[in-house]
């Protein structure tokens, strides 16, 4: 069969926004949920750039009850006059065109630095929703234009007068891109309150108009508003608010030839590190050229105050870069007039002379800050110091560990029954609460892809532990050897022998307890295996439900009410007549119930209906683990995600850390929402 012609009628020219609605993926990342909370970001960034030109100083973001969203600011306005090669108006163009905006044009374009510098976002937002309106207050008069799926319904036009200037979009998400189209208060909050606190003097509000949505706790209507003058250093204090935290806030900003570097840090008394860093007010999560150049300023900075007064004896090593940051929470945030971010999502920042700029200028003003402020010097260093020891410690404990062979795989844990595939793709380990649900899970598993590795009692609290004490510990010592990956500095993800990792623990306060333990320390010592999408939580049912030959699994009361319902008995019913008795391990814990078949038959005919209530794994037969949570065509799992990164440390900080009045606080706020509590 010959190959079919590949001519000039194979090559497919996309034109305006077409290209966005074939590839949503290339301008926004994805069109999951992220992606869709990235299109508001979109349209919010481009009122920042107003602000960072001094031109707004208050955004309001809407979430509208038909889903759709309103932005508006208080700045200049989208022009409208007509477009000198386009011929049409500005806004339209803005609107409806790739790589159109008023961020091309040097010094003259109005913005000397700006986040939205692609010049896609405003026009991707209106490709990607089913129908988008803007209005625009300039020069004492309203205009106003309407789309649908990125194209103008009917020309820019004057519809009234005004006395203020701004800008107003609305637009809702289109059902046939996005897998979503729920918006996240707490998402939208959070990332707005970032921005307030990276604009001094902005002030931002969010407004939930929606009847309903997802936030159960959140009233009809609600607006929550930001106003940061303490900027960054606010920011920081925000981010310490639930840790130990060692001296105050050290601020400082500087201008240099090559950008704006504004740094805001504090150490706290914690094992970790926190550090944010922006450009242009986008978050760039990768890092980037200025923060390489802060952590380079750090240790050069800290050692030579060290050198300098005798704290570092001569015969003592310098510290490294992780013992300064050891602790330490930061924002950095430059401004520069050419950024160069990869991608459209803009995650990482690659200008190289930033290095430069941020090095200098931390260089300068923490030696300044640490001459005038000796005692507080001194405790920073002696924190740094503090790491440096246990540092060694811990490379002491792993070499010792590493001398057997174990983090390198050569030595497994006994306890744990490994399966026969070698390909880490195809492999996955269960990490699962005691050795009962253990003997049970090795029995009932798939021999071929499916490790077990049962844990003996509650691990350590690794929030409040160095890794010399985690290294001591049995359980976290055969979970990081199982895994292959080894930690911290011998840390290399390509040994990492299985490619899901389930946390199995029991329904109950001492199986969340573990599961808690145990993602804190995922959290904080392979956050990547998180990022990558690898860990999850198993879902074990709660009840076991059968009538004759049928039987079925619940998950949850609802689900039993459904069944009961399915099967003509009612839930209250059920509840009256319910009893049993505790069972050993792997017996049933069985109760009787009785219902009319049909109720108009003179006899009724009497069936038996048998439920189960798990209390733990451990009353699981092997036969019944394999079936509800471990055959990979019926289990049900949790994939444990990071969407915020600085959420997921405050969270981690409060419930584990050592302080505790924050958790407290935690518990006193969140007692009323707990469901189905056993204790």
């Amino acid at each position: 069969m010959a190959a079919p012609k590949y001519t000039a009628q194979q090559i497919t020219v996309l034109e305006g926004l077409e290209p966005v609605r074939k590839r949503p993926g290339m301008y926004i990342g994805s069109t999951d949920a992220r992606g869709l909370h990235h299109l508001v970001f979109e349209i919010v960034d481009n009122s920042i750039d107003e602000a960072m030109a001094g031109h707004c100083t208050s955004i309001t973001v809407t979430l509208e009850d038909d889903g759709s969203i309103t932005v508006e600011d208080n700045g200049r306005g989208i022009p409208v006059d007509m477009h000198p090669t386009a011929k049409k108006s500005a806004l339209e163009v803005v609107l409806t065109t790739l790589h159109a905006g008023g961020k091309f044009g040097g010094d003259d374009s109005g913005y000397k630095v700006s986040g939205g510098l692609h010049g896609v976002g405003s026009s991707v937002v209106n490709a990607l929703s089913m129908k988008m309106r803007a209005e625009v207050h300039r020069e004492g008069n309203v205009y106003e234009q309407e789309y649908k799926r990125g194209k103008p319904v009917a020309p820019v036009k004057k519809i009234g007068k005004s006395d203020k200037r701004g800008t107003i979009i609305n637009f809702l998400p289109d059902t046939d891109i996005f897998d979503t189209v729920i918006f996240s208060m707490d998402a939208l909050m959070t990332r707005l309150r970032q921005q307030a606190y990276l604009t001094r003097g902005i002030t931002i509000s969010v407004i939930d108009g929606r009847k309903k949505r997802p936030e159960e706790d959140l009233q009809y209507p609600c607006l929550y508003r930001f106003h940061f003058e303490g900027g960054i250093s606010a920011y920081v204090s925000h981010l310490n608010e639930s840790k130990e935290r060692i001296g105050e806030v050290i601020w400082f900003e500087k201008d240099t030839p090559d950008g704006f570097v504004e740094v805001a840090m504090q150490y706290t008394q914690t094992f970790q590190e926190h550090v944010v860093c922006f450009a242009n007010n986008i978050h760039t999560a990768e890092g980037g050229h200025h923060l390489t150049g802060l952590k380079a300023a750090l240790t050069r900075t800290i050692n030579a105050y060290a050198r300098k007064y005798g704290i570092l004896k001569e015969k003592e090593e310098n510290l490294t870069a992780d013992d300064v940051r050891e602790g330490l929470t930061a924002v950095l945030a430059v401004r520069l007039k050419e950024p160069q971010f990869e991608g459209q999502t803009k995650g990482k920042l690659g200008n190289a002379e930033m290095k430069t700029a941020v090095e200098t200028v931390v260089n300068d003003q923490l030696s300044q800050y640490m001459e005038e402020n000796p005692s507080e010097a001194k405790d920073i260093v002696g924190k740094c110091l503090l790491a440096a020891r246990a540092r060694m410690a811990a490379r002491a404990a792993r070499d010792s560990v590493i001398r057997k062979g174990a983090l390198e795989g050569m030595t497994l844990p006994g306890k744990l029954a490994d399966c026969s595939n070698r390909d880490p793709a195809q492999c996955e380990i269960y990490i699962v609460e005691g050795d009962s649900a253990g003997g049970s899970a090795k029995q009932g598993r798939n021999r071929e892809f499916q490790a077990i590795l049962p844990l003996k009692g509650k691990i350590l609290n690794v929030e409040q532990a160095r890794m010399d004490k985690m290294l001591a510990n049995n359980e976290v010592k055969a979970l990081i050897i199982a895994l292959g990956m080894g930690i911290g500095e011998v840390k290399d993800f390509a040994k990492l022998r299985y490619h899901r990792i389930m946390i199995m623990t029991d329904a109950d306060v001492d199986g969340a307890h573990i599961r808690t333990l145990l993602l804190t320390l995922f959290f904080r010592y392979f956050p990547e295996l998180i990022e990558k999408g690898m860990l999850y939580i198993a879902q074990p049912p709660l009840y076991k439900i059968q009538k004759d030959r049928d039987v079925r699994y619940a998950f949850t009361d609802a689900e039993k009410a459904g069944i009961m319902k399915e099967w003509g008995v009612s839930d209250e019913e059920t509840r009256e007549t319910e009893e049993g008795t505790e069972g050993t391990e792997g017996t049933d814990e069985m109760s009787s119930l009785t219902a009319d078949a049909d109720k108009k038959a003179p006899a009724p005919k009497k069936r038996k209906i048998n439920i189960q209530r798990y209390k733990g794994l451990g009353e699981m037969n092997p036969q019944q683990l394999w079936e509800t949570t471990m055959d990979p065509t019926t289990r049900l799992m949790l994939r444990v995600t990071m969407d915020d990164a600085e959420r997921a440390d405050l969270t981690f900080t409060t419930l584990m850390g050592p302080e505790v009045a924050p958790r407290r606080k935690f518990i006193q706020t969140h007692a009323k929402t707990v469901k189905n509590l056993d204790i």
